[in-house]
Formats: structure tokens, C-alpha cells, sequence
């Protein structure tokens, strides 16, 4: 009786096994991203935010994977993964991808990346380049349109912010306006501008968990200072209150004694 060879595992590793060398820039932006995105996506258990994670889309090839930098994808359940295996997923890929690129990764995000993403029907691409290596402007986007990338339009607000808009999303992508407390100098001479995800229907910037926290504890010490402020106020409205009626009491003391001497208050005062 000849015994059947048992089935090869098919290993899909979650890493590459090399260190992440990502620039300081690179990493923060990253974090902003995933964190703001799953943030305003939290209440909807069907949409997948994640980053720089593995994504295998074809069963028994684990070759045949991508990692983008940012990307979501709906029609799945909103939980931590190790790794993301389209067949499991009801063959799910992300709808939206965001690459934070750079000019060492310039061929990858600018040809190769894009004829993939093409293929696998992502239907939103866009590149920013943080430290302004070589993308100008730092933002761009692309929509799938009849199985081709189409470029997004831009549109400079009035302030100058630059906003693309992202349909899949329902946000916009903004650069905002280079302030002398963002200046970065690029290998172009230019200055890098912050990116930043902004609700359209409610004007509002999207914020982390630890933006949020900060923007709560800095809310809670201003309105402990207005609080103190207005208790010292009411503490010197009431000590002159005070003042005025010991002022009163004591001029109607004075005039009853005036009154006891035969002295009538009103001719003197």
C-alpha cells in the first residue's frame, strides 16, 4: 500500500525579515493616517483600515502580495490581523491606497505599483511625499476610471490649502499652507506642507486618539482657567459689594450720632 505524500504548507509570512528603515517623516505621517482613518471609520464594523501589512490576493502564491503604506478596504470585518489573505476575505482588496513615497521608492510608486494596483481594481491611488524628495506637488491622486488611473483634480482653497477629494472615502486629502513653524528645506530648495484628512461635510481636520486626547485635556484647562477666572471675578465683585455696604453702614452710623448731637447730617454732607 502506497502511502500519499502529505500536502506542503503553504507559508505566507507576515514579514520580510528586513528592519524598517522608514525616514522619521515617513513613519509619522503613516500613523497619522491609519490612526485618523480607523478613528472615523469606527463606527462602521465592515471597513478595514490598516498599514504597511501584507496583503496576499492570490490562494497558494505568496509571491503575489502587496504592503501598501495606508489602505482600507470595505465589505470585511473590522479586526487585527497578522496578515490579510483575500480568499479568506471574500476576495476583498483595498478600494483605497495611500503611498507615502520617496525617491528612493520613486520607480515602485510611479510605475510599477500603479500598473498593479490597476489590475487588482483598487480603485483610488494616491502618493504624498513628505520630505518633498521629488513628487511636486506633494499630493496626487488617481481614480479607476473604465480600468484606467485617471488624475484627480486639485483645488486651491482660499487660504491655499491644496485638497483633492477622495470619492471612496467621503474625505478630503489637503496640504496645508507652509507655515515658518513647518519649514522643512528639501533636496529641491522647497518647503515640505503637512498633510492632513479633513471631513468636507463638517469643515473639521480628522484627528487621532492622541490628538483628540490632547485636544480634550487642552479644552479641560481652559475651561478650568475660564472657571477660575470667573471665581475670582465674582471673589472681587462680591469683596466689593462688601465694602460698599460696610461704607454705608458706616456713614449711617455717623449721621445717627450727628442726629444725637443735634447736628443735621444733610447740612453737613
Amino acid at each position: 500500500m502506497v502511502q500519499q505524500p502529505r500536502p506542503t504548507l503553504v507559508e505566507y509570512p507576515e514579514t520580510d525579515g528586513q528592519p524598517m528603515t522608514e525616514s522619521d517623516a515617513t513613519r509619522n505621517y503613516l500613523v497619522y493616517c491609519v490612526a485618523a482613518l480607523r478613528l472615523f471609520f469606527q463606527s462602521r464594523p465592515q471597513v478595514y483600515v490598516s498599514g504597511n501589512l501584507f496583503i496576499y490576493y492570490e490562494e497558494d502564491q505568496p509571491s503575489k502580495n502587496i504592503s501598501p503604506d495606508v489602505f482600507v478596504i470595505f465589505g470585511v470585518s473590522n479586526r487585527e490581523r497578522r496578515s490579510y489573505k483575500a480568499w479568506q476575505e471574500g476576495n476583498k482588496l483595498p478600494s483605497f491606497i495611500l503611498e507615502l513615497t520617496s525617491k528612493s521608492t520613486k520607480k515602485q510608486d510611479e510605475e510599477t505599483k500603479p500598473e498593479l494596483y490597476r489590475q487588482l481594481g483598487v480603485q483610488e491611488y494616491f502618493q504624498y511625499d513628505p520630505t518633498g524628495d521629488y513628487l511636486q506637488p506633494q499630493l496626487k491622486g488617481q481614480t479607476l476610471v473604465n480600468g484606467e488611473y485617471q488624475p484627480i483634480e486639485a483645488q486651491t482653497l482660499t487660504d491655499g490649502t491644496v485638497s483633492l477629494s477622495s470619492r471612496i472615502l467621503g474625505l478630503d486629502l489637503r496640504l496645508l499652507p507652509a507655515s515658518v513653524a513647518s519649514f522643512l528645506p528639501s533636496p529641491l530648495g522647497t518647503v515640505t506642507r503637512e498633510l492632513r484628512l479633513f471631513d468636507p461635510a463638517t469643515g473639521t481636520q480628522l484627528l487621532t486618539y492622541a490628538e483628540l486626547e490632547q485636544s480634550r485635556v487642552r479644552a479641560e484647562q481652559v475651561a478650568a482657567e475660564e472657571r477660575q477666572r470667573a471665581e475670582a471675578e465674582q471673589q472681587r465683585a462680591e469683596a466689593e459689594q462688601q465694602r460698599a455696604e460696610a461704607e454705608q453702614q458706616r456713614a449711617e452710623r455717623l449721621a445717627e450720632h450727628l442726629r444725637s448731637l443735634g447736628v443735621d447730617p444733610d447740612s453737613i454732607f
